[in-house]
């Protein structure tokens, strides 16, 4: 599959570097404000945006993204509106792959098939379903791949070889490597069981391995570089938009923040 995602892992690749995967939530503390985060973070080199679609039942997610989905939803919110987000950023010239990063119960209530044509549409480029099995995946993978649309699959630590090949054959973009079991959250120290994961999963698929869940510093993203393709930083950059509150300076500190974050 070749979009952008597709192409962004392979211009990492030809510059022997890592590739750097952010993810805010939408819609906190507004849209608005969301749209000018995701413009701010394709200028900081951004590789992929994750953009969360909040959920009121968010329970693979820690106490921060919970709290960001919280806020969210105290605004209008619709999986439309941040379609609506993503067309524009795409109208203002922005070309940073972006994927929602979604449970499954927003996207079938807009209905499958409706959602990968305006996804297509609005310029996303690839959605992950959180609580979304490989068993489960079949009928979504297919309308998504009709579309040119990259299906996102999370492997955990925990899974046996057998899923993780189920989950590589059902995963495009690229797979999501959960660094530890539990839930989302930043951590001080990675755990060892990322590496020892992606090796795992190098068995059983060509597609470049993003490791996220826990990372939070400049140095753990150095040292997931060395093994896996990219490094997501959820939490830490959502806690940091939680501390701003409603300030009108929350787009300058969190670009500061980031940039911070990013190797020298």
């Amino acid at each position: 599959m070749n979009n952008r995602i597709g192409e962004k892992f392979v211009e990492l690749k030809s510059r022997n570097r890592g590739g750097f995967v952010p993810f805010i939530v939408a819609g906190d503390p507004d849209l608005p404000t969301t749209k000018q985060l995701i413009l701010m973070l394709a200028k900081q080199n951004a590789s992929v945006i994750e953009l969360g679609v909040p959920f009121s039942d968010p329970v693979a997610d820690g106490v921060t993204i919970q709290a960001s989905a919280e806020r969210a939803l105290l605004n209008p919110i619709s999986v439309k509106d941040i379609l609506q987000i993503v067309a524009e950023i795409r109208d203002e010239g922005c070309e940073t792959p972006v994927i929602l990063f979604s449970y499954f119960n927003p996207i079938l209530q807009f209905g499958l098939e409706s959602f990968a044509e305006k996804a297509v549409e609005s310029g996303v480029d690839g959605i992950l379903i959180t609580d979304l099995v490989p068993e489960e995946a079949e009928e979504f993978r297919a309308i998504l791949a009709a579309k040119n649309l990259s299906l996102i699959m999370l492997a955990a630590p925990t899974s046996s070889d057998e899923r993780l090949r189920k989950i590589c054959e059902k995963a495009s973009g690229f797979v999501y490597a959960v660094s530890r079991a539990g839930v989302t959250g930043a951590r001080n120290e990675t755990s060892n069981d990322a590496q020892t994961l992606v090796e795992r999963l190098r068995k059983f698929t060509d597609l470049p391995i993003a490791v996220g869940f826990g990372i939070s510093n400049a140095a753990q993203i150095t040292e997931t570089w060395k093994y896996a393709d990219a490094a997501v930083v959820g939490s830490a950059i959502v806690a940091e938009i939680g501390r701003c509150g409603g300030s009108p300076n929350i787009v300058e500190t969190v670009r500061e923040f980031v940039k911070n974050l990013l190797p020298k």
